[in-house]
């Protein structure tokens, strides 16, 4: 449902306003009290090795404590079994911390999320009804550079995978693609959006967004292993090493782990862990970065899909699954990585799972079971592994080890 463009309420009143005309599109379903389905979660992550990642892992966080499960290896060369510990790059989850930070300075009164981007930006953007809002939403109608950036996996990922890119190089390049909608009128999933986010924030702080990301986000949650290296290429520390396919079938993994990620920057450049991507859902869903209003509005959602089971409010996702439950975070793709990472709207169930490739959508869609597996209950379809050579490995932890 589009705002009316000429909407200029007071903050509060906005958001609040917003929220309950909406009010239909987020009915909060209740999270279920059964403890996940461990079989299932490790099925889930056997399908995804079967679909073509070399490993794939997934860490629940509940009242009954941590539970993780792992499948194969998280470097090829070695031969090392996928680890929980190690760190490996996010992408588009990157978008929730960009929002975040975006909303925590609507909070304080430095953006008004329904004026048009060009107030704060001047000449920007080739339409002045394209508002702050927009962007959150995947609304705002800018063409996503990326679609013809990596219209060809490999040879597009190679010729960026070094490149250090200034944003509006990013904008710019979505400006030479013809408009997908109008302002407000469908929601059009763009990385450009998200782009145009990270140079508001350090319009108006005068910050990079590591340093927003950092005294916002990432300190006061005490996220150990989470951090914003651009330009820089490398994971450091204990990592994962994430794997590309390229679009010729049976042609070889590419090895994607280093790059500077500066095609997407704020709009999925944040490296993390299970354990911190668990901490971030929890504390955001529970309250602890957002106040009421400011999370309200965040969650306020429209659909996304025919299948009225996906939702997309401002930077962050909504799935209702099978069981009834709404869960509440993001999904990740960047070379050589997907990633998922949701709570329940109480923020007291988290699931984090990733695997270590990309450009491989039955994958990614298997791994999309570890969710059903975590929050429900519901069992995978069985499939055969396409081994990596190790079998699932199992950890579970009290309750005072979740983070």
């Amino acid at each position: 449902m589009p705002l009316p463009m000429n909407r200029r309420l007071a903050l509060g009143t906005a958001l609040l306003a917003v929220t309950a005309a909406l009010a239909p599109a987020t009915t909060v379903q209740a999270a279920p009290t059964a403890s996940p389905d461990l079989e299932a979660l490790t099925q889930a992550l056997r399908n995804t090795t079967a679909a073509g990642a070399p490993g794939a892992l997934a860490r629940f966080s509940g009242p009954g404590g941590v539970r993780v499960r792992t499948v194969g290896v998280r470097d090829r060369a070695t031969g090392s079994a996928m680890d929980p510990r190690a760190r490996f790059r996010i992408g588009s989850v990157s978008k929730t911390f960009t929002s975040v930070v975006l909303l925590q300075l609507v909070d304080e009164g430095r953006i008004d999320p329904d004026t048009a981007v060009n107030r704060y930006l001047p000449g920007l953007l080739p339409d002045d009804r394209i508002t702050v809002r927009h962007l959150l939403t995947h609304r705002s109608g800018l063409a996503d550079y990326t679609d013809a950036m990596f219209e060809h996996t490999v040879p597009g990922f190679e010729a960026v995978r070094n490149k250090v890119f200034g944003y509006q190089e990013l904008v710019d390049l979505s400006l030479r693609e013809p408009r997908t909608t109008e302002p407000g009128v469908a929601y059009k999933y763009s990385n450009t959006n998200f782009v145009v986010v990270g140079m508001l924030i350090e319009k108006v702080t005068g910050n990079g967004v590591a340093k927003e990301y950092e005294r916002r986000i990432i300190k006061p949650l005490k996220l150990r292993n989470t951090s914003y290296v651009h330009p820089g290429t490398q994971i450091k520390g204990l990592h994962t090493r994430g794997y590309l396919h390229p679009d010729e079938a049976g042609a070889p993994l590419v090895d994607s782990t280093e790059q500077t990620v500066s095609w997407a920057q704020s709009a999925g450049a944040v490296i993390s862990d299970p354990a911190d991507l668990n901490t971030f859902t929890s504390a955001l869903l529970g309250g602890r970065l957002l106040p009421a209003r400011m999370l309200d509005a965040m969650l306020t959602v429209t659909p996304t899909d025919a299948t009225n089971t996906r939702f997309y409010g401002l930077g962050l996702r909504r799935y209702d699954l099978s069981c009834g439950t709404s869960v509440y975070g993001h999904t990740g793709t960047v070379q050589g990585f997907y990633t998922y990472a949701f709570s329940t709207r109480d923020g007291r169930r988290s699931l984090s799972a990733m695997a270590n490739t990309s450009n491989k959508g039955d994958a990614n869609t298997a791994l999309g079971g570890t969710l059903e597996a975590a929050f429900c209950g519901k069992p995978a379809p069985k499939t055969t592994a396409r081994g990596f050579g190790f079998a699932p490995a199992e950890v579970d932890l009290p309750e005072h080890n979740a983070r």
